[in-house]
Protein backbone atom coordinates (compact mmCIF):
# COMPACT_ATOMS: atom_id res chain seq x y z
CA UNK A 1 0.00 0.00 0.00
CA UNK A 2 1.29 3.43 -0.97
CA UNK A 3 1.40 6.12 1.70
CA UNK A 4 1.46 9.91 1.38
CA UNK A 5 5.17 10.63 1.73
CA UNK A 6 5.72 14.28 2.66
CA UNK A 7 8.39 16.01 0.59
CA UNK A 8 10.09 19.15 1.96
CA UNK A 9 8.94 22.36 0.25
CA UNK A 10 12.21 24.23 -0.08
CA UNK A 11 12.24 26.68 -3.01
CA UNK A 12 15.53 28.40 -3.84
CA UNK A 13 16.15 32.12 -3.56
CA UNK A 14 14.62 34.80 -1.38
CA UNK A 15 10.98 33.71 -1.21
CA UNK A 16 9.95 36.48 1.16
CA UNK A 17 11.25 39.05 -1.34
CA UNK A 18 9.45 37.25 -4.17
CA UNK A 19 6.16 37.43 -2.25
CA UNK A 20 6.72 41.10 -1.35
CA UNK A 21 7.55 42.08 -4.95
CA UNK A 22 4.45 40.35 -6.31
CA UNK A 23 2.17 41.86 -3.65
CA UNK A 24 3.49 45.31 -4.54
CA UNK A 25 2.93 44.60 -8.24
CA UNK A 26 -0.64 43.48 -7.53
CA UNK A 27 -1.32 46.68 -5.60
CA UNK A 28 -0.54 48.62 -8.77
CA UNK A 29 -2.03 46.30 -11.39
CA UNK A 30 -4.87 44.16 -9.99
CA UNK A 31 -8.31 45.34 -11.23
CA UNK A 32 -10.36 46.79 -8.38
CA UNK A 33 -13.70 45.39 -9.51
CA UNK A 34 -16.56 43.76 -7.65
CA UNK A 35 -15.43 41.58 -4.75
CA UNK A 36 -17.41 38.67 -6.17
CA UNK A 37 -14.95 38.54 -9.07
CA UNK A 38 -12.20 37.58 -6.62
CA UNK A 39 -13.87 34.24 -5.89
CA UNK A 40 -13.00 31.35 -8.21
CA UNK A 41 -10.59 33.79 -9.84
CA UNK A 42 -8.70 31.21 -11.89
CA UNK A 43 -11.78 31.13 -14.12
CA UNK A 44 -11.80 34.94 -14.55
CA UNK A 45 -10.64 36.04 -18.02
CA UNK A 46 -8.76 39.36 -18.29
CA UNK A 47 -6.44 39.54 -21.32
CA UNK A 48 -4.94 42.88 -20.26
CA UNK A 49 -4.05 41.58 -16.82
CA UNK A 50 -2.49 38.40 -18.28
CA UNK A 51 -0.42 40.46 -20.72
CA UNK A 52 0.84 42.73 -17.93
CA UNK A 53 1.58 39.73 -15.69
CA UNK A 54 3.56 38.13 -18.51
CA UNK A 55 5.54 41.32 -19.11
CA UNK A 56 6.42 41.36 -15.41
CA UNK A 57 7.86 37.84 -15.65
CA UNK A 58 5.21 36.00 -13.61
CA UNK A 59 4.04 33.73 -16.48
CA UNK A 60 6.18 31.03 -18.05
CA UNK A 61 8.46 31.23 -15.02
CA UNK A 62 9.78 27.68 -15.40
CA UNK A 63 10.34 27.88 -19.16
CA UNK A 64 13.89 28.43 -20.49
CA UNK A 65 14.89 32.02 -21.29
CA UNK A 66 15.48 31.10 -24.96
CA UNK A 67 11.71 30.58 -25.26
CA UNK A 68 10.84 33.75 -23.38
CA UNK A 69 10.60 32.07 -19.97
CA UNK A 70 12.10 32.97 -16.63
CA UNK A 71 14.36 29.96 -15.93
CA UNK A 72 12.86 29.84 -12.43
CA UNK A 73 12.35 26.84 -10.14
CA UNK A 74 8.89 25.17 -10.13
CA UNK A 75 8.47 25.89 -6.41
CA UNK A 76 9.09 29.60 -7.02
CA UNK A 77 6.22 29.43 -9.49
CA UNK A 78 4.10 27.69 -6.83
CA UNK A 79 4.68 30.64 -4.50
CA UNK A 80 3.60 33.10 -7.21
CA UNK A 81 0.45 31.10 -7.99
CA UNK A 82 -0.47 30.95 -4.32
CA UNK A 83 -0.12 34.73 -4.01
CA UNK A 84 -2.18 35.38 -7.15
CA UNK A 85 -5.02 33.11 -6.05
CA UNK A 86 -5.07 34.39 -2.47
CA UNK A 87 -5.36 37.93 -3.86
CA UNK A 88 -8.20 36.92 -6.20
CA UNK A 89 -6.28 38.02 -9.31
CA UNK A 90 -8.02 37.33 -12.68
CA UNK A 91 -5.65 34.69 -14.05
CA UNK A 92 -8.08 32.60 -16.11
CA UNK A 93 -6.94 33.71 -19.58
CA UNK A 94 -3.43 32.26 -19.39
CA UNK A 95 -4.07 29.70 -16.65
CA UNK A 96 -4.10 26.39 -18.51
CA UNK A 97 -1.38 27.38 -21.01
CA UNK A 98 0.96 28.42 -18.19
CA UNK A 99 0.14 25.57 -15.81
CA UNK A 100 0.37 22.56 -18.08
CA UNK A 101 0.37 23.15 -21.84
CA UNK A 102 3.64 25.08 -21.80
CA UNK A 103 5.48 22.54 -19.58
CA UNK A 104 4.14 19.66 -21.69
CA UNK A 105 5.30 21.29 -24.96
CA UNK A 106 8.69 21.88 -23.40
CA UNK A 107 8.95 18.25 -22.28
CA UNK A 108 7.48 16.40 -25.26
CA UNK A 109 7.19 18.93 -28.11
CA UNK A 110 9.41 19.35 -31.16
CA UNK A 111 11.75 22.31 -31.44
CA UNK A 112 9.40 23.82 -34.01
CA UNK A 113 6.46 23.52 -31.58
CA UNK A 114 8.49 25.06 -28.76
CA UNK A 115 9.52 28.06 -30.84
CA UNK A 116 6.01 28.53 -32.19
CA UNK A 117 4.02 28.35 -28.95
CA UNK A 118 6.16 28.91 -25.86
CA UNK A 119 7.05 32.62 -26.33
CA UNK A 120 3.36 33.55 -26.66
CA UNK A 121 2.51 31.52 -23.55
CA UNK A 122 5.27 33.27 -21.56
CA UNK A 123 3.94 36.68 -22.68
CA UNK A 124 0.45 35.81 -21.44
CA UNK A 125 -0.90 36.24 -24.96
CA UNK A 126 -1.46 32.64 -26.13
CA UNK A 127 -4.23 30.68 -24.41
CA UNK A 128 -4.83 26.93 -24.42
CA UNK A 129 -7.52 24.45 -23.43
CA UNK A 130 -7.45 20.73 -22.68
CA UNK A 131 -9.29 18.19 -24.85
CA UNK A 132 -9.78 15.17 -22.64
CA UNK A 133 -13.38 14.44 -21.52
CA UNK A 134 -15.90 13.08 -24.02
CA UNK A 135 -19.62 12.21 -24.04
CA UNK A 136 -20.03 8.59 -22.93
CA UNK A 137 -16.56 8.64 -21.38
CA UNK A 138 -16.61 11.62 -19.05
CA UNK A 139 -13.38 11.65 -17.11
CA UNK A 140 -12.64 7.99 -17.92
CA UNK A 141 -9.93 8.83 -20.42
CA UNK A 142 -9.36 5.19 -21.36
CA UNK A 143 -12.81 5.37 -23.03
CA UNK A 144 -11.78 8.18 -25.42
CA UNK A 145 -13.24 7.63 -28.90
CA UNK A 146 -12.22 10.77 -30.81
CA UNK A 147 -9.99 9.43 -33.58
CA UNK A 148 -7.14 10.77 -35.68
CA UNK A 149 -5.96 8.87 -38.75
CA UNK A 150 -2.64 9.63 -40.41
CA UNK A 151 -2.89 10.40 -44.12
CA UNK A 152 -0.49 11.74 -46.73
CA UNK A 153 -1.75 15.27 -46.03
CA UNK A 154 -1.64 15.05 -42.23
CA UNK A 155 -3.91 13.89 -39.37
CA UNK A 156 -7.69 13.76 -39.90
CA UNK A 157 -9.63 14.14 -36.63
CA UNK A 158 -13.23 13.06 -36.02
CA UNK A 159 -15.09 13.16 -32.73
CA UNK A 160 -16.24 15.34 -29.87
CA UNK A 161 -14.86 16.71 -26.60
CA UNK A 162 -16.95 18.08 -23.75
CA UNK A 163 -16.53 20.13 -20.54
CA UNK A 164 -13.65 21.95 -22.23
CA UNK A 165 -12.89 24.96 -20.06
CA UNK A 166 -12.20 28.21 -21.91
CA UNK A 167 -12.22 26.72 -25.42
CA UNK A 168 -14.20 29.72 -26.76
CA UNK A 169 -11.38 32.05 -25.64
CA UNK A 170 -8.36 29.86 -26.43
CA UNK A 171 -6.05 29.70 -29.41
CA UNK A 172 -5.05 26.01 -29.25
CA UNK A 173 -6.32 22.74 -27.82
CA UNK A 174 -4.18 19.83 -26.69
CA UNK A 175 -6.40 16.89 -27.59
CA UNK A 176 -6.12 13.25 -26.55
CA UNK A 177 -7.13 11.14 -29.56
CA UNK A 178 -7.14 7.51 -30.59
CA UNK A 179 -4.57 7.15 -33.36
CA UNK A 180 -4.51 3.35 -33.62
CA UNK A 181 -7.67 1.87 -35.14
CA UNK A 182 -9.14 -0.92 -33.00
CA UNK A 183 -7.11 -0.03 -29.93
CA UNK A 184 -8.75 -0.15 -26.49
CA UNK A 185 -8.39 1.47 -23.10
CA UNK A 186 -5.06 3.26 -22.57
CA UNK A 187 -3.31 1.83 -25.66
CA UNK A 188 -3.19 3.56 -29.05
CA UNK A 189 -3.72 7.09 -27.73
CA UNK A 190 -1.74 10.16 -28.82
CA UNK A 191 -1.83 13.91 -28.21
CA UNK A 192 -2.33 16.49 -30.98
CA UNK A 193 -1.81 20.23 -30.60
CA UNK A 194 -4.51 21.82 -32.74
CA UNK A 195 -5.07 25.48 -33.61
CA UNK A 196 -8.72 26.21 -32.82
CA UNK A 197 -9.25 28.27 -35.99
CA UNK A 198 -8.70 25.15 -38.12
CA UNK A 199 -11.63 24.52 -40.54
CA UNK A 200 -14.04 21.83 -39.32
CA UNK A 201 -13.91 22.74 -35.62
CA UNK A 202 -17.15 23.87 -33.97
CA UNK A 203 -17.26 25.17 -30.38
CA UNK A 204 -20.61 25.30 -28.60
CA UNK A 205 -21.12 26.83 -25.14
CA UNK A 206 -22.31 25.00 -22.03
CA UNK A 207 -23.96 27.61 -19.80
CA UNK A 208 -24.07 26.80 -16.09
CA UNK A 209 -27.03 27.50 -13.82
CA UNK A 210 -25.51 30.86 -12.80
CA UNK A 211 -25.48 31.94 -16.46
CA UNK A 212 -21.70 31.69 -16.73
CA UNK A 213 -19.92 30.37 -19.82
CA UNK A 214 -16.79 28.47 -18.81
CA UNK A 215 -17.38 25.00 -20.30
CA UNK A 216 -17.81 24.04 -23.96
CA UNK A 217 -18.45 21.21 -26.37
CA UNK A 218 -16.00 20.89 -29.27
CA UNK A 219 -16.81 19.01 -32.47
CA UNK A 220 -14.12 17.80 -34.89
CA UNK A 221 -15.68 17.23 -38.32
CA UNK A 222 -12.98 15.61 -40.46
CA UNK A 223 -10.47 18.22 -39.29
CA UNK A 224 -7.14 18.12 -41.14
CA UNK A 225 -4.03 19.18 -39.20
CA UNK A 226 -0.35 18.87 -40.22
CA UNK A 227 1.80 15.88 -39.31
CA UNK A 228 3.68 18.26 -37.04
CA UNK A 229 0.60 18.59 -34.79
CA UNK A 230 1.56 15.34 -33.07
CA UNK A 231 3.20 16.14 -29.76
CA UNK A 232 5.47 13.60 -28.14
CA UNK A 233 5.46 9.99 -29.28
CA UNK A 234 2.64 8.36 -31.22
CA UNK A 235 0.82 5.89 -28.97
CA UNK A 236 2.29 7.36 -25.76
CA UNK A 237 -0.62 9.74 -25.15
CA UNK A 238 -1.79 7.99 -21.98
CA UNK A 239 1.62 8.29 -20.34
CA UNK A 240 1.93 11.94 -21.36
CA UNK A 241 -1.57 12.83 -20.15
CA UNK A 242 -1.16 11.23 -16.75
CA UNK A 243 2.03 13.25 -16.24
CA UNK A 244 0.16 16.39 -17.32
CA UNK A 245 -2.69 15.69 -14.89
CA UNK A 246 -0.26 15.69 -11.99
CA UNK A 247 0.27 19.40 -12.74
CA UNK A 248 -3.48 20.00 -12.96
CA UNK A 249 -4.72 18.26 -9.84
CA UNK A 250 -2.41 19.26 -7.02
CA UNK A 251 -1.87 23.03 -7.14
CA UNK A 252 -3.19 25.65 -4.71
CA UNK A 253 -6.19 26.22 -7.00
CA UNK A 254 -7.60 22.99 -5.53
CA UNK A 255 -8.33 24.60 -2.17
CA UNK A 256 -8.35 28.37 -2.86
CA UNK A 257 -11.37 28.71 -5.19
CA UNK A 258 -13.53 29.77 -2.21
CA UNK A 259 -10.76 31.62 -0.37
CA UNK A 260 -12.34 35.06 -0.95
CA UNK A 261 -15.35 33.91 1.11
CA UNK A 262 -13.18 32.96 4.10
CA UNK A 263 -11.40 36.33 3.94
CA UNK A 264 -14.75 38.16 3.76
CA UNK A 265 -16.10 36.11 6.70
CA UNK A 266 -13.08 37.10 8.81
CA UNK A 267 -13.53 40.78 7.86
CA UNK A 268 -17.25 40.67 8.69
CA UNK A 269 -16.70 38.87 12.01
CA UNK A 270 -14.69 41.78 13.42
CA UNK A 271 -12.87 41.78 16.75
CA UNK A 272 -15.68 40.21 18.80
CA UNK A 273 -17.14 37.48 16.57
CA UNK A 274 -20.10 35.26 17.35
CA UNK A 275 -18.74 32.04 18.95
CA UNK A 276 -20.12 29.88 16.15
CA UNK A 277 -18.49 32.11 13.52
CA UNK A 278 -15.18 32.13 15.42
CA UNK A 279 -15.26 28.34 15.67
CA UNK A 280 -15.93 27.98 11.94
CA UNK A 281 -13.10 30.37 11.04
CA UNK A 282 -10.76 28.25 13.16
CA UNK A 283 -11.92 25.01 11.55
CA UNK A 284 -11.65 26.34 7.99
CA UNK A 285 -8.22 27.83 8.62
CA UNK A 286 -6.87 24.59 10.09
CA UNK A 287 -8.26 22.53 7.22
CA UNK A 288 -6.87 24.92 4.60
CA UNK A 289 -3.47 24.86 6.27
CA UNK A 290 -3.42 21.06 6.17
CA UNK A 291 -4.41 21.03 2.49
CA UNK A 292 -1.66 23.55 1.80
CA UNK A 293 0.95 21.24 3.33
CA UNK A 294 -0.28 18.31 1.20
CA UNK A 295 -0.29 20.47 -1.94
CA UNK A 296 3.20 21.86 -1.31
CA UNK A 297 4.54 18.36 -0.66
CA UNK A 298 3.07 17.16 -3.95
CA UNK A 299 4.56 20.15 -5.77
CA UNK A 300 7.95 19.28 -4.29
CA UNK A 301 7.62 15.69 -5.50
CA UNK A 302 6.74 16.94 -9.00
CA UNK A 303 9.71 19.31 -8.93
CA UNK A 304 11.93 16.34 -8.03
CA UNK A 305 10.89 14.66 -11.28
CA UNK A 306 8.70 11.99 -9.69
CA UNK A 307 5.11 11.05 -10.53
CA UNK A 308 2.72 11.98 -7.69
CA UNK A 309 -0.45 10.68 -9.38
CA UNK A 310 -1.99 9.34 -6.17
CA UNK A 311 -0.90 12.29 -4.01
CA UNK A 312 -2.20 14.77 -6.60
CA UNK A 313 -5.52 12.92 -6.66
CA UNK A 314 -5.74 13.07 -2.86
CA UNK A 315 -5.13 16.84 -2.94
CA UNK A 316 -7.80 17.30 -5.61
CA UNK A 317 -10.37 15.13 -3.81
CA UNK A 318 -9.88 16.71 -0.36
CA UNK A 319 -9.43 20.20 -1.80
CA UNK A 320 -12.62 20.01 -3.87
CA UNK A 321 -14.55 18.77 -0.82
CA UNK A 322 -13.20 21.69 1.23
CA UNK A 323 -13.97 24.45 -1.27
CA UNK A 324 -17.41 22.99 -2.09
CA UNK A 325 -18.38 22.60 1.58
CA UNK A 326 -17.20 26.06 2.66
CA UNK A 327 -20.20 28.03 1.30
CA UNK A 328 -22.69 25.70 2.99
CA UNK A 329 -20.80 25.85 6.30
CA UNK A 330 -20.68 29.66 6.17
CA UNK A 331 -24.38 29.79 5.28
CA UNK A 332 -25.11 27.75 8.43
CA UNK A 333 -23.53 30.30 10.84
CA UNK A 334 -24.35 33.72 9.37
CA UNK A 335 -27.66 35.54 9.15
CA UNK A 336 -28.16 36.96 5.68
CA UNK A 337 -31.07 36.95 3.26
CA UNK A 338 -30.93 35.95 -0.40
CA UNK A 339 -31.37 39.62 -1.40
CA UNK A 340 -28.73 40.96 1.03
CA UNK A 341 -26.33 43.33 -0.80
CA UNK A 342 -23.41 43.01 1.64
CA UNK A 343 -20.13 41.71 0.17
CA UNK A 344 -20.21 38.58 2.32
CA UNK A 345 -23.78 37.72 1.27
CA UNK A 346 -23.08 38.28 -2.44
CA UNK A 347 -19.92 36.17 -2.30
CA UNK A 348 -21.84 33.44 -0.51
CA UNK A 349 -24.61 33.40 -3.13
CA UNK A 350 -22.12 33.26 -6.01
CA UNK A 351 -20.18 30.36 -4.50
CA UNK A 352 -23.30 28.40 -3.47
CA UNK A 353 -24.26 28.39 -7.14
CA UNK A 354 -20.79 27.87 -8.66
CA UNK A 355 -19.16 25.45 -6.23
CA UNK A 356 -20.89 22.23 -7.41
CA UNK A 357 -18.90 22.53 -10.67
CA UNK A 358 -15.51 22.71 -8.94
CA UNK A 359 -15.13 18.93 -8.77
CA UNK A 360 -15.67 18.61 -12.54
CA UNK A 361 -12.37 20.32 -13.27
CA UNK A 362 -9.50 17.85 -13.63
CA UNK A 363 -11.65 14.72 -13.40
CA UNK A 364 -14.85 13.78 -11.60
CA UNK A 365 -14.78 12.60 -7.99
CA UNK A 366 -15.67 9.03 -8.96
CA UNK A 367 -12.64 8.76 -11.24
CA UNK A 368 -10.34 10.46 -8.75
CA UNK A 369 -11.46 8.14 -5.95
CA UNK A 370 -10.81 5.16 -8.23
CA UNK A 371 -7.22 6.35 -8.81
CA UNK A 372 -6.69 6.77 -5.07
CA UNK A 373 -8.15 3.32 -4.33
CA UNK A 374 -5.86 1.66 -6.88
CA UNK A 375 -2.87 3.55 -5.52
CA UNK A 376 -3.65 2.34 -2.01
CA UNK A 377 -4.13 -1.25 -3.19
CA UNK A 378 -7.85 -1.25 -2.36
CA UNK A 379 -9.11 -2.31 -5.82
Amino acid sequence: MQGFALYPFDPPGDILALRADLRAWLTDHQPQGDIVERANCWASFDAGFSRALGAAGYIGMTLPARYGGGDRHPLERYVVIEELLAAGAPVGAHWIADRQTGPLILRYGSEEQRQRYLPGIAKGELYACIGLSEPGAGSDLAAVRTSARETAEGWRIKGQKIWTTGAHLSHVILALVRTEEGSERNAGLSQLLVDLDTPGITIRPIIDMAGNHDFNEIFFDDVLVPHGALIGTRGEGWKQVTAELGLERSGPERYLSSHALLAALIDAAGCDPDPAVAALIGELTAEMWTLRQLSMSTAAKLAAGEDPMVEASVVKELGNAFEQDMPRRVQAVIDCGWDDDADLARLLRALLIASPSFSLRGGTREVIRGIIARGLGLR
